[in-house]
């Protein structure tokens, strides 16, 4: 008796399991450039995140932006496929200082539970050895 030829059911998850990393690759980068997008467009209203630093200060402006420009250069590298698990383990590590900080100032909450999913995110992506649609040598 002839093997069965696979179901659509097992198309469909094997279709899942190759582009499900670079679709979440995508929807992250998405998230990291939303954020960078605001902070550089509105560093005011992102002063009150930056822990120990006064609100008011220029110096949480400037930090504001410098956190805004590496989220769009992150956001940027894990879109277009540019050491993706490079730009997905920095990511992690700045959405694990987010989580800690918001964690620290404001305990747990919806805002930050977000942030944990995110991070879950970047995390799995540091660890994927193959995706589609990445520039590689």
């Amino acid at each position: 008796m002839p093997a069965a030829s696979p179901g659509l059911a097992d198309q469909a998850g094997q279709l899942a399991g190759e582009w499900a990393p670079t679709v979440g690759r995508v929807l992250l980068g998405l998230v990291l450039a939303w954020f960078g997008y605001h902070e550089l467009v509105q560093p005011s209203l992102w002063t009150g995140y930056v822990p120990v630093v006064s609100t008011t200060s220029s110096f949480a402006v400037v930090l504001v932006l410098a956190h805004g420009w590496l989220l769009l250069v992150l956001a940027l590298a894990i879109i277009a496929g540019i050491a993706t698990r490079a730009a997905a383990a920095i990511a992690a590590v700045l959405l694990l200082e987010i989580v800690i900080s918001l964690t620290a100032t404001g305990g747990l909450s919806d805002l930050t539970l977000r942030d944990v999913g995110v991070l879950g995110l970047a995390v799995c992506l540091t660890g994927r050895h193959r995706q589609r649609l990445v520039l590689s040598r």
